[in-house]
């Protein structure tokens, strides 16, 4: 069967690009192509390969990706696998980007093992979130983070390799090409748009009353709240669209990615956290959420030297260490450093009486003395100009977030 625009009938209206190494995933790619037109959306298929000759036809031929690149085909040849697949990924992402500029790409697929996965999401990553993007992979049922970082790609594991068309491989590959088509379909009939004055939040399941009351308050005033999960690539999506200059503020409640970037947990969002808003000078209206906790997996992932320390099981997957005292306090210093260099308005909000749903009177992470060792370190730590509010409340009560808001709003109108 071949893959191109010839094979069964002509289909109109939206378009599926697939990505695939045409010649060692040929057969696969074409049956994915045909479910997606058997689907009513129209497949153009790209091929990535480099080395040996397609075994199925393609859309959109390895020749002119290598030539989009600037790269001469034969000379790729030369190189490792891997640097050769970087260069087509590139020539892909360049005429993706041409085909969704020309209202031509409603939704990308792809296939393949670790390198064709690595090509496949390079590609997809440059492509606005909101875009459809599918990428069927013998790695995605495990740690997807080299491939997804902060797209919004969703992954398909087929179980079975992608080797040769079985009756296991054609049910994954048929799922794919209904899911990428129903997507594109429903991307040509609506496009999102912007209602409004948007603010950033960030959360996590022990900030979650806190930010869901700011949340529902931001919408009294209009302004409309996109939360953030604090885990890790949560932190680094937010930083990343506070520098593309998506937000107009951000209330940032949960910094807890800052303990594990500084004691050497799982969710850390990289050094840079908190950084952005700074930088773009927007209102930003900053809390020590669930800064009394670094992240693990399982009770296995937890490095030996941590023995001893207070531990809590929140869920089979995570296993959550309390802050010290000492660790605390050096936060609060990182914290005042951060805040000191930005641009714009800048509010701190301190809860006096915990800083999780774990940190509160006759809960396992309760201590007073290391939360005040973050308080006294953060606020001796400040420039003049930035305004503290310390609540005496728990951060997960009502009054804590009735205060934060209020500083916000302040912040937005200039009286802070």
């Amino acid at each position: 069967m071949e893959a191109g625009a010839d094979a069964g009938e002509p289909v109109t209206g939206p378009s599926a690009l697939v990505l695939a190494t045409l010649d060692t995933k040929g057969p696969e790619a074409a049956y994915l192509a045909e479910a997606i037109r058997r689907a009513g959306v129209r497949p153009l298929v790209l091929d990535l390969s480099v080395f040996d000759p397609p075994t199925t036809t393609a859309d959109i031929p390895r020749e002119e990706v290598a030539r989009a690149a600037g790269a001469d085909p034969k000379t790729l040849r030369t190189l490792a696998r891997a640097e050769a697949l970087d260069v087509m990924a590139k020539g892909a992402a360049l005429i993706a980007r041409r085909l969704l500029d020309s209202g031509e790409l409603h939704g990308v697929t792809g296939l393949g093992g670790s390198q064709g996965t690595v090509a496949g999401t390079r590609v997809m990553a440059t492509l606005p979130f909101g875009l459809p993007k599918l990428m069927v992979s013998t790695m995605a049922s495990g740690n997807t983070r080299p491939y997804v970082g902060t797209a919004d790609i969703a992954m398909l594991p087929p179980v079975v390799d992608l080797s040769g068309l079985n009756r296991f491989c054609r049910s994954a590959l048929d799922n794919a090409g209904s899911a990428i088509a129903g997507m594109a379909r429903g991307r040509q009939a609506t496009q999102p748009v912007r209602h409004g004055e948007e603010a950033a939040m960030t959360m996590f399941g022990s900030t979650t009353p806190c930010v869901t009351r700011v949340a529902t308050r931001l919408r009294e005033h209009d302004i409309e709240p996109v939360t953030f999960h604090a885990n890790g690539i949560g932190g680094c999506a937010l930083e990343e669209w506070l520098a593309d200059g998506e937000f107009s503020g951000v209330f940032d409640i949960t910094t807890t990615e800052l303990a594990d970037e500084l004691v050497g947990g799982h969710r850390s969002a990289g050094p840079a956290r908190l950084e952005a808003a700074g930088r773009r000078g927007i209102p930003q209206v900053v809390a020590p959420g669930a800064l009394d906790m670094v992240n693990f997996g399982p009770p296995d992932t937890v490095p030996p030297a941590f023995a001893g320390r207070l531990m809590h099981r929140h869920n089979a997957g995570t296993t959550l260490m309390r802050t010290t005292r000492s660790e605390n306090a050096r936060l609060g210093e990182w914290m005042a450093e951060k805040l000191n260099r930005a641009r714009g308005p800048v509010g701190l909000v301190l809860p006096l009486l915990g800083f999780s749903a774990y940190d509160i009177a006759g809960g396992p992470f309760f201590d007073p003395e290391a939360d005040a060792a973050f308080v006294s370190a953060v606020t001796s730590g400040l420039r003049p100009g930035i305004r503290v509010v310390e609540v005496d409340a728990h951060i997960n009560a009502p009054a804590f977030a009735d205060a934060a808001l209020d500083l916000y709003l302040a912040l937005r109108a200039g009286d802070a």
